[in-house]
């Protein structure tokens, strides 16, 4: 174990990857960063990364920020509940924690957005503690290590994993551990096609690699069906503007603007019944782009239908009409990238 661990550490040393909040590793930037990298991969989060802390330098500016202009640098992230609860917990920083982060792992849990993983990789990276950081690297590391046949999206696979990387973190350097198996597992033990095992630093302590069946680890879970989902999108226009409307709090996309949308795909003449049913006046209509977004649980498969109304409009709550022109000022979700695309 202790040779493991001390391989583990050198190939850190040696080649680990240049990431900025590696580089300057302030609690605050590896917060941020590991949140960020939620289900996003590493190229992606980079330049988010250096946007968001130029704009929020400090956890005070983030407490203090205005959400739309949050949401909007989040935009193309996705899982926006992620920016909400950072703004929400760097609120409780300034008000209960003088601006800072805690150091323990119990203390960083408490905060919204934080659960065991990031809670472990701020209080090793960050402060130097003992603590595991088991996310999906080393989830899927571990159990080709020890050959670990359970579920580990299962509660009890979950425990063994922490166990088993518990037993092996070094007394120091328990930040750069944990680091150096989340680049092996990025780059050399890879999830998706074959792993690089012949280059992997540690091959010679992994019982996958000698039993030849590296890939049959971590268990395969059953997928759940995607539920798919018809909708239609309407771009109406009123002279130069757009109309928007409001997502009901929680839930998908929740509390975010999108293009107006129904369920279901309607034809041209129940898309014109649609609008005259809330009073509005189309004066032409036609066929717009079509588009699909796929998200965890569900694929939206959208169509689409452009429509001029007269200016004599009816407001409705959460009904907002922006200038075409100032589109690109709006947090968007990433479903509706073709039309905005296709406005632009």
């Amino acid at each position: 174990m202790k040779t493991l661990s001390e391989k583990i550490l050198l190939y850190y040393r040696e080649h680990r990857r240049v990431l900025p909040w590696r580089e300057n590793p302030l609690p605050y930037f590896v917060w941020i960063s590991e949140i960020m990298l939620q289900q996003t991969r590493v190229e992606t989060v980079i330049p988010y990364f250096e946007r968001f802390i130029r704009t929020f330098p400090t956890i005070e500016a983030l407490a203090n920020a205005d959400e739309e202009i949050l949401l909007k640098l989040w935009e193309g992230l996705g899982y926006y509940s992620r920016a909400r609860n950072l703004h929400r917990a760097a609120a409780i920083l300034v008000e209960q924690y003088e601006g800072k982060l805690p150091d323990s792992k119990k203390e960083l849990m408490k905060l919204p957005g934080i659960g065991a993983y990031t809670a472990g990789a701020i209080a090793s990276i960050s402060f130097g503690k003992r603590e595991t950081a088991v996310d999906g690297n080393l989830i899927r590391v571990g159990s080709r290590l020890s050959a670990y046949s359970g579920s580990t999206s299962s509660a009890e696979g979950k425990r063994v994993m922490d166990d088993f990387w518990q037993h092996l973190l070094p007394e120091q350097n328990a930040g750069d551990f944990n680091q150096a198996i989340m680049d092996i597992g990025a780059t050399v033990c890879l999830p998706n096609g074959e792993p690089l095992c012949s280059f992997c630093p540690i091959n010679e302590f992994c019982k996958a690699y000698a039993q030849g069946n590296p890939t049959d680890y971590p268990t395969k879970k059953e997928k759940k069906t995607r539920r798919i989902e018809n909708k239609t999108v309407f771009i109406l226009r009123c002279e130069n503007r757009l109309l928007l409307e409001k997502r009901a709090e929680g839930g998908l996309l929740g509390g975010l603007l999108q293009f107006p949308m129904c369920d279901g795909h309607l034809s041209e003449q129940e898309a014109l019944d649609y609008w005259r049913a809330k009073s509005f006046v189309p004066i032409r209509i036609h066929e717009n782009v079509q588009a699909k977004h796929i998200f965890s649980h569900i694929e939206w498969r959208m169509i689409s239908w452009e429509i001029v109304v007269d200016p004599f409009i009816v407001m409705e709550d959460g009904d907002l009409w922006i200038d075409c022109a100032k589109l690109d000022q709006i947090t968007l979700p990433t479903a509706f990238r073709a039309w905005r695309k296709q406005i632009k």
